[in-house]
């Protein structure tokens, strides 16, 4: 966890800037207003570090929200421009908000200031006008802004309820992480977590529609670490969050009064808490098997084949989000000719046989707890990075320099596997990919060949891959 909250304040670090500053530049039309001393509000705001060749429509989102705008100038070649809003308010109300929540643009921090003119007085801007009038006028009926306004162009009725949906869920994401990434944008009052859809979710609520509005703008798209746990964002029909918990799913930072609560097992089911699976299987398979096949995408705990129903197990995985990872990845896939179906289950652990159980009930469960082929064991290791649904294209490593493409083709096929094309990385001779005739041949591979022994105790990797051959 040590590392995963590193990687998220480096992620916030890039966001963050040092606040606006009174502008000294100086502008070169020559039939601009007389300047004036810096630091006084003024409807006129300098916007700097703008992005290469940015569009009017880009700097105009950041300004809309706040009131409308009647004039703006870009000048491409220095990275800059000046906005001139309809009332010095809509401008103060801007500039306030901007300096505790900066902006960005294509994942750009922009400065903005007050500029040291008034208006902004320049030839031929009567086009503009109209442009600007136009554009403000559809902002308002798609709800960017509204008329009548209290200048922040908070849309009456708006939610500051956020509905976020996290996406490629590699690495845990708790109410803390959100709780960080989001007061950046405004204060956090309340959050609400939840799975439903086999997508991880929350509810978020702002002290003001106006930080929900700058936090989905800003935040919709983004991945809270590289290359994954992408927030979707939407605004939540909701106008407040009822929480009557604290505790790791539910919170609401201004009260430290509420209780923790006690889990209900049937709540926490529906929601997706356990980390438990129960697997069907039209065949009978052995924990060995289920303990490598979920392993590709967390590490498991323990094993349970149901003494009574063979083609049922329950597999129990580190935490939560390696069991939807892997329910998410293998529910509806083959093996053995038949169809894998993977849901949460109901019961709070897997339970080892008691002493007196007899040797094949002791054979069907099995705590694998203690295995030196976790995945995932060492915190941020680069596996989270290499999690792939089943393919029929596999990645190999681990390959001894003894081994040859033809040592590996034979492996695969004297265990009944077919490989249609074969592969070493050109840079790093350790890895390679096959590709095996159907998905399901790759599943049914992998389970067999996983830690095979190669050469002088280096033992085969296995996964799926990403690319095809």
């Amino acid at each position: 966890m040590i590392t995963l909250i590193f990687l998220l304040s480096i992620h916030l670090q890039q966001l963050a800037f040092t606040s606006p500053k009174c502008s000294s530049a100086n502008m070169s039309t020559s039939n601009l207003s007389t300047e004036r001393a810096p630091c006084i509000p003024s409807r006129v705001l300098h916007l700097r570090q703008l992005p290469f060749n940015i569009t009017e429509q880009e700097v105009l989102a950041l300004a809309l929200p706040f009131g409308r705008v009647s004039k703006l100038i870009t000048l491409k070649a220095k990275n800059q421009g000046f906005l001139e809003m309809a009332s010095e308010e809509a401008a103060v109300t801007m500039m306030n908000y901007y300096t505790s929540a900066p902006p960005t643009i294509r994942n750009q921090p922009v400065f903005i200031q007050y500029s040291n003119h008034r208006e902004l007085k320049t030839d031929n801007l009567t086009n503009q006008r109209a442009a600007l009038q136009a554009i403000s006028t559809a902002a308002m009926h798609s709800g960017t802004m509204a008329p009548g306004s209290d200048g922040r162009g908070v849309v009456h009725g708006q939610s500051p309820v956020l509905r976020i949906i996290v996406e490629n869920l590699f690495y845990p994401v708790t109410l803390e992480v959100l709780q960080q990434i989001f007061s950046k944008f405004g204060s956090v009052l309340k959050i609400i977590t939840f799975t439903r859809n086999n997508q991880f979710q929350a509810l978020l609520q702002f002290s003001d529609a106006v930080h929900a509005q700058h936090a989905k703008a800003s935040l919709d798209g983004q991945n809270i670490y590289n290359g994954c746990c992408t927030l979707r964002i939407d605004f939540s029909k909701l106008s407040a969050l009822n929480v009557k918990y604290n505790n790791d799913k539910s919170r609401d930072f201004t009260r430290s009064d509420l209780p923790t609560g006690e889990l209900d097992p049937t709540a926490a089911f529906s929601k997706g808490l356990y980390i438990h699976l129960h697997i069907y299987i039209m065949c009978s398979v052995s924990p060995q098997c289920l303990f490598i096949l979920f392993g590709v995408y967390g590490d498991v705990q323990r094993v349970k084949i149901l003494f009574n129903k063979k083609e049922n197990a329950l597999v129990q995985m580190s935490d939560a989000t390696q069991a939807q990872l892997a329910m998410s990845h293998l529910n509806g896939q083959r093996l053995h000719g038949n169809v894998i179906r993977v849901m949460l289950s109901k019961h709070p652990v897997v339970q080892l046989p008691r002493g007196g159980a007899g040797q094949e009930e002791q054979v069907l469960t099995r705590d694998f707890s203690g295995s030196a082929l976790h995945r995932f064991k060492k915190p941020g290791s680069k596996n989270f990075n290499n999690i792939f649904p089943p393919s029929a294209t596999l990645h190999l490593s681990n390959i001894p320099s003894s081994v040859s493409e033809e040592d590996l083709k034979d492996l695969f096929s004297s265990r009944g596997f077919t490989v249609k094309a074969f592969k070493f990385f050109q840079k790093d001779r350790k890895m390679a990919l096959m590709q095996l005739a159907s998905v399901e041949e790759a599943i049914e591979a992998l389970i067999v060949l996983h830690d095979h022994l190669l050469d002088h105790n280096q033992h085969l990797r296995v996964s799926f891959s990403k690319s095809t051959i």
